[in-house]
């Protein structure tokens, strides 16, 4: 049997979506699963909103910029940059905390093996258009009232199931990141269910 196609939209100033791609890779190492990364952007999902704390609508400001080198990269040389690029970014602003800016970007790209000059998209709009279509490919299933992580899986049915998380910290590992997994589909391929949280009483841990 083939494996199980697993797309996730992610944002990578969201430290959540950071903990829930580095599951994923997990649950690749225990379960049968493709993984795809695809770009959304908090940035234009807050786009307007007047209503959001200064610390939050500072971040989405400079946000623009590391979702449209990602997609800049993409475009350039297919999806499957994502992945590595996605990494590279996350673990110098998550782990090691280095700004949002143009040397993360520079830092990330070489890495990877990517042409840094694709860095000064994160001050163009060239990208902006493929970014919303990115963007909205993955919100459109799950609506506005959630953010990142996205999650789309096929359901039991073989359609599309797309959901808003898990949002979990720390990354579960191992055979832990498996079993959550398959409770993840269990609930989320259940025809008419929505909803199931408590309040977060810790900070994102990234180990």
């Amino acid at each position: 049997m083939a494996p199980t196609t697993v797309d996730m939209w992610f944002d990578p100033i969201c430290p959540w979506a950071w903990i829930t791609s580095r599951w994923l890779l997990e649950v690749r190492r225990v379960r049968d699963v493709e993984v795809r990364f695809h770009v959304m952007s908090l940035s234009v999902l807050n786009e307007g909103r007047t209503d959001l704390p200064q610390i939050y609508r500072d971040l989405f400001d400079v946000g623009w910029g590391p979702v449209r080198v990602a997609v800049a990269a993409e475009r350039k040389y297919g999806p499957e940059v994502l992945d590595p690029l996605y990494t590279a970014l996350g673990t110098r602003r998550h782990h090691d905390r280095v700004p949002i800016g143009r040397d993360l970007y520079v830092a990330a790209l070489s890495e990877t093996g990517l042409a840094v000059d694709l860095a000064d998209a994160a001050d163009s709009t060239e990208y902006d258009e493929h970014l919303r279509r990115s963007h909205l490919a993955g919100m459109e299933p799950v609506g506005e009232e959630v953010g990142t992580p996205v999650i789309h899986v096929p359901g039991p049915d073989g359609s599309r199931t797309a959901f808003f998380g898990p949002v979990v910290s720390p990354v579960p590992r191992g055979e832990a990141a498996g079993r959550l997994w398959d409770g993840v589909l269990l609930v989320a391929g259940t025809d008419g269910f929505f909803e199931l949280k408590r309040t977060r009483d810790r900070d994102p841990d990234f180990r």
